[in-house]
């Protein structure tokens, strides 16, 4: 069985699960994308109705940071658009319509068109890329024989979608979505479906996540280890934080 050393620590694991957006994906490349249009959609359809959508409001709807001309630029990794689900990025919007006058059956019909029409705009475009050095990870996990699969707030198909657009669908054995289970992040029920469908008992599992979610899911549901990428100061709950996957190569994984 694959050891993985951490210093002077030593555990056998058997496969990594890791989340999607922020982990193997460039967060703000992909969503900032969609984020843009979907706000651009959103201003549009106010406008229409003589509404009026002050552009100022638009970081603290998702939790994003925008540059000069508006477009995403960055985002709270403990914000909705990070951890939440699309349902509930859609909710938050959905109040946000009413706030600015439409009624609440207007604002939920008008938003699920803008979230439409930026996924159409996503799947032309692709904008998926891998974040730096998953690539090379991914393919010493596998030369080590580890078991892999995602786990992500996203659903299913369009997971399995954006890994195929980054060409790392093989790697995975499982992928779950939220739309799998009852509770997503930071609940349990994503990981242990995963290790359940994996053949491995969550002892043997470490997660790699981006958010405090990914880190709550782990613990709760008894993973070997929990492993953050990213900023050490956003993220509170990792057994070791890496500020990308070129650390995580001088991670030893061992038969």
């Amino acid at each position: 069985m694959p050891e993985l050393t951490l210093g002077s620590l030593s555990t056998p694991i058997e496969a990594i699960l890791f989340d999607k957006d922020g982990t193997l994906l460039d967060f703000t490349a992909m969503w900032g994308f969609w984020t843009d249009r979907v706000m651009e959609n959103f201003r549009e359809e106010l406008a229409a109705r003589g509404l009026q959508f002050n552009a100022a409001e638009i970081p603290h709807i998702w939790g994003t940071f925008h540059d000069e001309q508006g477009r995403m630029n960055g985002y709270d990794v403990r914000g909705p658009l990070a951890m939440g689900t699309m349902e509930e990025v859609y909710a938050v919007l959905t109040w946000h319509g009413y706030r600015a006058g439409l009624s609440w059956a207007e604002a939920k019909i008008i938003v699920r068109e803008c979230l439409l029409q930026a996924e159409y705009a996503m799947n032309k475009e692709r904008p998926a890329q891998p974040l730096p050095g998953v690539l090379a990870f991914l393919e010493q996990c596998r030369s080590k024989g580890l078991k892999m699969g995602v786990v992500t707030a996203d659903e299913t198909e369009n997971a399995l979608s954006h890994l195929k657009w980054m060409g790392i669908e093989s790697f995975f054995t499982v992928v779950v979505g939220t739309d799998q289970v009852g509770r997503g992040k930071p609940f349990p029920d994503m990981l242990l479906l995963a290790c359940e469908r994996l053949g491995v008992p969550t002892a043997r599992v470490v997660v790699i996540g981006d958010t405090d979610g990914d880190m709550e899911m782990a613990r709760a549901a008894g993973a070997a280890w929990k492993i953050a990428v990213g900023e050490p100061a956003h993220i509170k709950l990792a057994d070791l934080t890496v500020r990308s996957f070129d650390e995580l190569l001088e991670v030893e994984v061992n038969r």
